[in-house]
């Protein structure tokens, strides 16, 4: 059955708020259904709390806002897209961001994870390959207050090296391979969280990298992401 959804211009905070407690609950009942693959029944409160408070139909293009809350990918302009609420969820959840981590973002597109992170994470540095969109994130996250999140334009293979090392990392598209760079730029005892493999056999997987240096991985579901596209080396 479809929902009626009025048009943007009509819509007040108070709606897109209503919007937004549906999403999380849909998120919430979707991770039940994930419990297996997640190891976790629930999402932990820090990180519901922040899915309830980011206003996600800031970071989607104008003529969508009123869809900004459906569980579900939306296009974002040049071949991309903005993840499902549920992948968002799950993808921070798996990182488990402390108050004084600094985090490295690969994909920003229109800033709406980087946000997220941004409301869990000391600092987010965030590598986008797409100038235009880039922009928009930048402009996006200062409107809403987002100071702690720093965009720049760049080949998200290579990481961000001046200011590595970094306590997490997330990857918002997906290579084949996890791209050597991002694993040398993760701290000892760091987590990533990234989607990885043929384009039809992707993975989301959580990689590990112990005190020592030493990393291992763990395949959570199947997911299917634009791919990571590595330009010429720098």
């Amino acid at each position: 059955m479809s929902t009626w959804l009025p048009p943007e211009s009509t819509m007040s905070d108070e709606e897109f708020s209503k919007l937004r407690q549906l999403m999380v609950a849909e998120i919430a009942a979707q991770t039940i259904f994930a419990c297996a693959q997640l190891g976790k029944a629930a999402l932990s409160r820090r990180v519901m709390d922040v899915m309830a408070k980011v206003p996600r139909h800031e970071f989607v293009p104008l003529e969508l806002r009123p869809y900004a809350y459906a569980n579900s990918p939306l296009p974002i302009g040049y071949d991309k897209t903005i993840s499902q609420p549920f992948i968002v969820a799950v993808m921070t959840e798996l990182l488990d961001i402390q108050t004084t981590d600094s985090v490295l973002e690969i994909g920003t597109g229109l800033g709406y994870q980087s946000a997220v992170l941004g409301e869990l994470a000391q600092r987010v540095f965030s590598v986008e390959l797409i100038e235009e969109l880039g922009a928009q994130a930048r402009h996006r996250l200062a409107r809403q207050g987002h100071d702690n999140v720093k965009v720049k334009i760049g080949n998200g293979c290579h990481g961000w090296p001046e200011h590595a090392p970094f306590d997490k990392m997330i990857v918002t598209a997906a290579p084949e391979l996890i791209p050597r760079a991002l694993i040398y730029q993760l701290k000892p005892g760091g987590k990533m969280v990234i989607p990885a493999g043929l384009p039809d056999e992707q993975q989301l997987i959580l990689v590990d990298k112990d005190a020592d240096g030493s990393v291992s991985t763990r395949e959570i579901f199947a997911v299917r992401f634009s791919l990571l596209e590595d330009m010429e080396p720098d």
